[in-house]
C-alpha cells in the first residue's frame, strides 16, 4: 500500500537546521504527492553529517527455528529473489564504504527526504579545475548530483512563479521625523550654496581643552580607527570659524555615495577615485552608518550596542570639511574656486541592500515589508545626492562572497550545499510572503548560509528608484571595469563633474593593480561546480532580465559573461 506524503522533512542533528523543505501540504491541506519527489520517494539517512539513501532497513527477529522454518516455506523463486536482493544491497553498501564517497545512493524507497545531495557534480565532461578545457572525465563521486538538478529546478520554478515586482508605498516625511527625531534636529534642510557638497556651519560649544572626538563611537568600539581620529584632533582647532565670541565648525554630508554591491569591485573603484584631487572620502572607507551603526549594529549576531548618533558619522567628514572651510574663507577667488570644487564621497557597500535592522526599530507592517528603507532617510536630507552602483554577474558575486567570508571548510562541494539550502529557505519564505518581504526578511537573511539575496539587484534598484531619479544613478559593471579601467573612470568623472587629470595623475589612477582581489588560497580552490553555476543562473535569470529592462542595457542580463 502506498502512503501519501504531503511534506518533505529535513532531519539534522542540529535543531537550528531543521527546515520544512518544499512542503506543499500542512494541517489544512489535502493529501497530495510532493512535487519535488515526482512520485519517486526516497529515504535518506545521515552518515557523518552527510545525506545517504538506504535501500531499506530489514529487521529480522529470530525466534528459535520459527524464522528459519518460515524462510524454508518460501517458494524457491521467492528465496532466490530475496537472496539476490540482499546480495545487491550488500554490494552497494560495500561500494559506498570502500569508495569513501559520502554521497546519496539513488535507490527508490517508500519515503522521500526533501533536501538535496551534499556534494555538487560536474556537467558531463567538465572539471572544475579547468573550466576552459573540457577534456576531463566526470568525477564518479559527482555524477549523482547532476541528476538532482531537476529536483532543485522545481524549487527555482516555484520561486520564479511567485516573483512580482511591485511598487512600494513611500512613507511620509513626518513619519520619518517621528522615527529619527534627533537626526532631523541635527541636519538642516538647507545647505551652503557655495559648496558642491551639502555643508553647513554649526556652533561648537566645547572649550579649547575639549576633545571633540572623546565620545565618538567609532573610536570607542574600534581600536583601528584611533590613529585616524588622532589626525582629526590635530587639525580640528585650526579650522574653526569665530563670530560674536562663538566657535563654529563646518559640517558636511557626502555629495555622492558608492552604495553597492559587496564583492563587485567597490573597493577598487574607491581606491582609484580617491586619487582624484577633487574627491575626498570619509575618514573610514565603509562607515556603514546608514544601514548598521545608527542602529547600534556592529555584527548583528553579536546583538545591539548603543546607537551611533549622527554626529559620530559627521565627524568622519571633518578632514574634507576643513579643506572646504579653507576655500570658503580664502581671500583669492582662485583658491575659493579650487576648494569649492571638492566633493565628498562615502563608499559603504551595504547602503543599497542592507535593511536588516528595520524589524528591531520600526513597527512591523501588516504584509511583512519594511515601512522605511535607508534611501528614504538619505533622500529626506539629500534629494540631489548622486549614487554610484557597481555590479557583477550575481552568480560569480555569490561565489566570491562565499570565498571571502567563509572561515573554514571552503570547497566547491560546501558551496553547492549552502546554495541548495539557501534556495530552499528562500522558497519557503516566498510561499507565504511577497518578494520584497523575503528580500528584507532579517530572520531569513541570517538563516541562509550564503547571501543569496544580495544578488537580487533589480529588487533593490527599483526600490531606490521610487525616491531618486534615474539620472542620479551611475550603474557600472565590474566586467567592464576590469576590461577597461580608463573608460570606467572617465564615466565616473563625467558623472561627478570632476575636472580633468594630468597624464601622470591619470596613469597612476588607471594603471595601478586592482584592489581587494581574490586571495591566493581561495584561487587555489578553483571555480564552483558547473551544476551549481547552472542552478544559480536559473535562479538569478528573471531578476537579471528585469534589471536589464530597467537600465535599458542587455549587458546587465549577464547572458554571456
Amino acid at each position: 500500500m502506498r502512503h501519501c506524503i504531503n511534506c518533505c522533512i529535513q532531519l539534522s542533528p542540529d535543531d537550528s537546521h531543521k527546515q520544512r523543505v518544499g512542503c506543499r501540504g500542512g494541517p489544512h491541506h489535502s493529501c497530495q504527492e510532493c512535487p519535488a519527489c515526482k512520485g519517486e520517494n526516497k529515504i535518506v539517512f545521515r552518515v557523518d553529517g552527510k545525506q545517504m539513501n538506504l535501500l531499506a532497513v530489514l529487521e529480522v527477529r529470530a525466534d528459535g527455528n520459527e524464522s528459519w522454518g518460515g524462510f524454508l516455506r518460501f517458494k524457491k523463486g521467492k528465496r532466490c529473489s530475496l537472496i539476490f536482493g540482499l546480495i545487491i544491497m550488500i554490494l552497494v553498501m560495500a561500494s559506498y564504504i570502500l569508495s569513501g564517497a559520502h554521497q546519496e545512493l539513488l535507490i527508490s524507497s517508500p519515503f522521500h527526504y526533501g533536501a538535496f545531495p551534499s556534494n555538487p557534480s560536474l556537467m558531463d565532461g567538465e572539471n572544475p579545475s579547468d573550466m576552459k578545457e573540457h577534456h576531463h572525465q566526470p568525477s564518479v563521486n559527482n555524477i549523482s548530483y547532476v541528476k538532482d538538478y531537476p529536483s532543485i529546478k522545481l524549487i527555482i520554478n516555484s520561486i520564479t512563479a511567485r516573483i512580482e515586482f511591485t511598487t512600494r508605498q513611500l512613507p511620509d516625511v513626518e513619519d520619518l521625523k517621528k522615527q529619527e527625531p534627533h537626526m532631523f534636529s541635527v541636519i538642516p534642510s538647507k545647505f551652503l550654496p557655495s559648496s558642491k557638497s551639502p555643508c553647513w556651519y554649526e556652533e561648537f560649544t566645547g572649550r579649547n581643552t575639549t576633545d571633540p572626538y572623546l565620545t565618538n563611537s567609532y573610536v570607542l568600539y574600534s581600536k583601528r580607527f584611533r590613529s585616524t581620529f588622532d589626525a582629526l584632533r590635530k587639525a580640528f582647532w585650526g579650522h574653526l570659524s569665530h563670530a560674536n565670541g562663538k566657535h563654529f565648525r563646518l559640517r558636511c554630508l557626502p555629495h555622492f555615495y558608492i552604495i553597492g554591491q559587496p564583492k563587485c569591485g567597490t573597493t577598487d573603484l574607491y581606491d582609484r577615485l580617491r586619487l582624484h584631487p577633487e574627491v575626498k572620502f570619509s575618514a573610514i572607507k565603509e562607515p556603514h552608518w546608514w544601514t548598521r551603526k545608527r542602529f547600534g549594529i556592529v555584527r548583528l549576531r553579536d546583538g545591539l550596542r548603543d546607537r551611533y548618533p549622527v554626529e559620530d558619522y559627521l565627524d568622519l567628514f571633518d578632514l574634507a570639511a576643513h579643506q572646504i572651510h579653507q576655500g570658503l574663507q580664502a581671500g583669492s577667488a582662485k583658491e575659493q574656486s579650487k576648494m569649492n570644487r571638492i566633493v565628498i564621497g562615502e563608499a559603504s557597500a551595504s547602503t543599497m541592500w542592507d535593511n536588516n535592522a528595520w524589524a528591531f526599530f520600526y513597527d512591523n507592517s501588516t504584509d511583512g515589508e519594511p515601512p522605511f528603507l535607508t534611501q528614504d532617510f538619505i533622500h529626506a536630507f539629500q534629494p540631489d545626492a548622486k549614487l554610484i552602483v557597481m555590479l557583477r554577474d550575481p552568480v560569480e558575486r555569490l561565489y566570491s562572497d562565499y570565498l571571502y567570508f567563509a572561515s573554514s571548510n571552503k570547497s566547491a562541494d560546501d558551496f553547492h550545499e549552502k546554495v541548495t539550502e539557501a534556495l530552499q529557505l528562500f522558497e519557503n519564505c516566498m510561499l507565504d510572503y511577497s518578494l520584497r518581504a523575503c528580500v528584507y526578511n532579517n530572520t531569513l537573511n541570517n538563516a541562509m548560509p550564503v547571501r543569496l539575496q544580495v544578488g537580487l539587484y533589480a529588487v533593490y534598484l527599483l526600490d531606490w528608484l521610487t525616491v531618486f531619479n534615474k539620472e542620479q544613478f551611475l550603474v557600472l559593471r565590474l566586467e567592464d571595469h576590469a576590461s577597461n579601467v580608463k573608460y570606467t573612470m572617465h564615466r565616473v568623472f563625467q558623472f561627478l563633474n570632476l575636472g580633468p587629470l594630468s597624464e601622470k595623475q591619470e596613469a597612476l589612477m588607471t594603471k595601478s593593480p586592482a584592489s581587494n582581489v581574490r586571495r591566493p588560497e581561495d584561487r587555489n580552490l578553483g571555480p564552483m561546480w558547473p551544476v551549481t553555476q547552472r542552478i544559480l543562473q536559473d535562479f538569478y535569470g528573471p531578476f537579471n532580465v528585469r534589471l536589464a529592462q530597467v537600465l535599458a542595457d542587455e549587458a546587465f542580463a549577464w547572458k554571456t559573461t
